[in-house]
């Protein structure tokens, strides 16, 4: 503005010094009189524009101070509205959503975020004409790199009895091949890979997902079993007799895995099929049912729980026939539902959904042919279990105590319902008591029974065994290698869904828990005994049908 007054100055003193010849030339009186109206004009806008700047340069500061406060009531104040300082600025360039487009992709992360440890989906092969095999770059050993250390559940003090009738001689292969005309399958791990023969036809997939569950076991801890040959047996009963190999025969008799055992047989038990899924009555694996277990605890407040027992099942097998007499919940305090498989198969299991089940302050568990998988889910809805006293056990519920974890029933057909009904209105009229034997029991089964530690009773059991074979496992001439992509990516529905959503998908980063040493058997032999002294006091309850004992906390 200085610079365009003096131009003006210079420019008037020009005019005046001027001849009159020259003034007729120059502007006429209007034109003055414009020219004063531009100057003025253009002086205003001049500062209208620098009173403008100085406001946008005020707000523009007030905006990015704001930007770094936390939304108000939901808005936020004007975040992104202006131009940070290079300080502030993203040092990455945002990219577009990434999407996949094939089964088996994974959806690349930003180094920011990517997992502690690298995951291995499933390889599968996407032509026609191409053969299914099995990957080679899933790495053979693993790295720790979480030092913590656990010492394993009680139950796995099982692990050494199970083993110790040949502890002293070790196995030979052919004590293990004389197993052959009893078992279903064999299974061997050589060189960390793993082969598997069939001999008998399985009910369902039984075999399958047991399998299955080996192979995750190798994906969660890749070259840390020793090579193994195992011969299994995926009926429901377990079939080597103890009778026949009594005293120091018992170091030849074959040693068989299975699904369960008693006391008078030496089969070893193994975690069944279904802890990773039984598609064929919907029933998901372990991991992920057991969520929706504790979901569905959540649903009913466990005062406002039914008042009487629940059991619903398939009842003509085994000895659930004699529960049929117990189904009256005005005499008996027992509702008992039968289970029609085949309609529920129909209608898409619809009415069959076990977690939905945990709507009742009590639940019965009662054994069929022998053992049944559904213990797990019963223990698992806070309810207080009555548990007809079982001959069969499986790995894990030799630990499990009376009026600890569950209430013992008599077995007995003409003590059942009595016993039943008596274990209701003891509840009933203690139900901080009862509700804290139901909430023990599915502590014990969230907790002690996780999926992790699943893993680990096989490794430790499978890494014993493994010590006491005493030739190297080879591959007889009718086995196959099996792996996760030929037993996966051919398979469709539920069969499939439910091996992918059970894969391991890495190595694990810390190692198995701490295998406790063998106990004494006298240790063992006092444990039993307790649980019978304690299942008899409670029958001494029942016939004097005293809800307040004098011995009740003992």
């Amino acid at each position: 503005r200085e610079r365009e007054r003096e131009r003006e100055r210079e420019m008037e003193e020009a005019a005046a010094s001027s001849s009159p010849s020259s003034l007729s030339l120059s502007a006429p009186p209007s034109s003055r009189s414009w020219m004063s109206f531009t100057k003025d004009k253009w002086l205003f806008s001049a500062t209208k524009a620098s009173f403008l700047m100085v406001v946008l340069f005020a707000f523009t500061l007030l905006a990015t101070r704001w930007s770094s406060l936390p939304s108000l009531g939901g808005t936020t104040l004007i975040k992104n509205a202006f131009p940070r300082s290079q300080d502030t600025l993203p040092t990455k360039t945002e990219e577009p959503p990434q999407c996949v487009t094939g089964i088996n992709e994974t959806l690349p992360k930003s180094p920011d975020t990517l997992p502690a440890k690298t995951e291995y989906p499933l390889q599968c092969v996407t032509g026609m004409n191409e053969t299914q095999t099995c990957p080679t770059d899933y790495p053979t050993t693993f790295e720790v790199t979480d030092p913590s250390t656990r010492t394993c559940p009680d139950y796995f003090k099982w692990i050494h009895e199970d083993l110790r009738p040949w502890k002293e001689k070790g196995i030979t292969r052919e004590i293990v091949e004389s197993a052959r005309p009893l078992a279903y399958f064999r299974l061997l791990v050589v060189d960390g890979k793993v082969y598997w023969e069939k001999f008998h036809g399985v009910y369902q997939t039984r075999d399958v997902f047991t399998i299955w569950g080996v192979l995750q076991l190798l994906r969660l801890y890749p070259g840390r079993l020793p090579d193994l040959d195992i011969m299994f047996e995926a009926g429901d009963v377990p079939v080597i007799n103890k009778t026949h190999y009594a005293g120091p025969e018992q170091a030849n008799a074959p040693p068989m895995f299975h699904f369960c055992g008693d006391e008078y047989t030496m089969d070893i038990a193994f975690p069944d099929w279904s802890y990773w899924g039984w598609p064929e009555i919907n029933i998901k694996g372990w991991n992920e049912f057991k969520k929706d277990l504790a979901e569905g605890n959540k649903k009913l407040p466990w005062m406002n729980r039914s008042t009487f027992a629940y059991w619903k099942g398939n009842l003509f097998m085994g000895d659930r026939m004699k529960l049929r007499e117990c189904d009256s919940i005005e005499k008996w305090n027992a509702q008992i539902v039968n289970q029609d498989w085949a309609r529920e198969t129909r209608q898409g299991f619809k009415s069959s959904n076990l977690a939905d089940q945990c709507i009742h302050r009590y639940k019965i568990y009662i054994e069929g042919i022998a053992w049944s998988v559904s213990e797990k889910y019963i223990l698992a809805c806070d309810s207080m279990t009555l548990l007809v006293t079982p001959r069969w056990y499986e790995f894990f519920t030799r630990s499990l105590e009376p009026l600890k974890h569950y209430w013992p029933i008599n077995p007995d057909p003409k003590n059942l319902c009595k016993s039943i009904k008596y274990a209701v209105d003891w509840g009933n009229k203690h139900p901080e008591k009862a509700q804290e034997i139901g909430k023990a029991a599915s502590k014990f089964v969230q907790q002690e029974l996780e999926m992790e530690n699943v893993y680990d009773y096989m490794f430790h059991l499978l890494n014993e065994y493994g010590k006491l074979l005493k030739y190297k496992p080879t591959v007889p001439p009718g086995a196959t290698q099996t792996c996760p992509e030929i037993m996966a990516c051919s398979e469709q529905g539920l069969q499939r869904q439910f091996r992918l959503d059970s894969m391991v998908k890495a190595p694990s980063k810390r190692n198995p828990c701490i295998l406790p040493p063998p106990q004494d058997p006298q240790v063992i032999q006092d444990f039993l005994d307790k649980e019978d002294r304690t299942r008899r006091k409670v029958d001494n309850w029942v016939a004097m049908g005293d809800l307040d004992p004098q011995d009740a906390s003992t």
